[in-house]
C-alpha cells in the first residue's frame, strides 16, 4: 500500500479514535467529528478487518446485492464523501484500501484487553482490572452480515474475558467488582451457565449463601422456562453444600443429561 504524507492537513496523525462499541463515532483530539453516514460502513469495515483489503472485496461486502460495477461505483462515492468531509481516514491505492495507521479504535483496545485477561501467565500489570471495557455492543442496529459475524465473534471473546476477569478479581478478594464482571457476562447472555457459576462462586466466597441460592434458583427457573432443561452437574455440585436441608437430596444430573 502506498504511503501517505503526514504534511497533508487532511491526514490524521495523532488523537484520532474511531468508536464502534455502542454506536459509530469519530473523535479527533477528544472532540466528536462527523463522518458522512454513507461512509461510516466503509470506515467500520476497514477498522474491524484491520488489514489491507482489495477494493473488489470491500465493494462486494458492503453492497452484496449490487453487481460489481454498481458496487464499485458505490465505493467510489463513499470515498468521495469522506474526502469532501476532510476525513482522510482511509488510505487508498488503485487496488486496495486500508485504515490510516494513525487511527485508533475502541474495538482493538477491547480485543487486546480481553486477550490479556485470557492469558493465564499475563498478570495485566499496569492495567486496571475492571469490566467496563468489555461491556460494549458492536454497532447495535447494524444488521449487515459482516457486522453480525464480527459482533458475535467479539461477544464470545468478551464473555470469556469477563468470566476470567471475575475469577482474577475473586482471587484478589475484590468481590464487588468480581460480581460486576460476572453480571456483565450474564447480561450479555442470560442463559450462559458458566457466567452464573462464576457469580455463585463470588457469593459463596463472600459468605452470602442466600445470594448464591437466589442466583441458582433464578437460573434454574430460566433454564426450565426457556429451554425445558435442568442445570448441569457442575452447577448443582457447586450449590449443594448450601442448599436447605430438605433439598440436600436433589439428584445431580448425569454427564449425559448435563450435556
Amino acid at each position: 500500500m502506498t504511503s501517505v504524507s503526514a504534511d497533508d492537513p487532511g491526514i490524521p496523525t495523532t488523537g484520532v479514535r474511531i468508536g464502534l462499541l455502542d454506536g459509530f463515532r469519530l473523535c479527533v483530539n477528544q472532540r466528536s467529528a462527523p463522518v458522512p453516514l454513507a461512509a461510516q460502513r466503509l470506515v467500520a469495515l476497514l477498522a474491524l478487518w484491520d488489514r489491507e483489503v482489495a477494493r473488489c472485496e470491500v465493494s462486494g461486502t458492503l453492497w452484496p446485492e449490487a453487481n460489481q460495477a454498481q458496487a464499485n461505483g458505490c465505493l467510489r462515492t463513499a470515498l468521495w464523501r469522506l474526502r469532501r468531509a476532510e476525513r482522510t481516514l482511509v488510505i487508498a491505492t488503485p487496488t486496495h484500501l486500508g485504515l490510516c495507521p494513525a487511527v485508533r479504535t475502541d474495538t482493538d483496545e477491547t480485543i487486546a484487553y480481553a486477550r490479556r485477561l485470557l492469558e493465564p501467565a499475563d498478570r495485566c500489570d499496569g492495567h486496571p482490572l475492571r469490566p467496563q471495557p468489555l461491556l460494549g455492543v458492536l454497532l447495535p442496529g447494524w444488521y449487515d452480515d459482516w457486522v453480525v459475524f464480527e459482533r458475535e465473534r467479539l461477544r464470545q471473546l468478551t464473555l470469556h474475558a469477563l468470566e476470567s476477569l471475575a475469577d482474577r478479581l475473586l482471587d484478589a478478594g475484590r468481590f464487588g467488582t468480581a460480581a460486576d464482571a460476572a453480571y456483565g457476562a450474564i447480561s450479555a447472555d442470560p442463559l450462559r451457565e458458566s457466567a452464573h457459576r462464576t457469580l455463585i462462586r463470588v457469593h459463596l466466597a463472600e459468605g452470602n449463601a442466600h445470594e448464591a441460592l437466589r442466583t441458582y434458583r433464578s437460573y434454574v427457573d430460566l433454564l426450565q422456562r426457556e429451554l425445558g432443561i435442568g442445570p448441569s452437574m457442575q452447577l448443582t455440585s457447586l450449590i449443594r453444600p448450601v442448599l436447605p436441608r430438605e433439598l440436600k437430596g436433589i439428584r445431580v444430573p448425569s454427564k449425559r443429561q448435563a450435556g
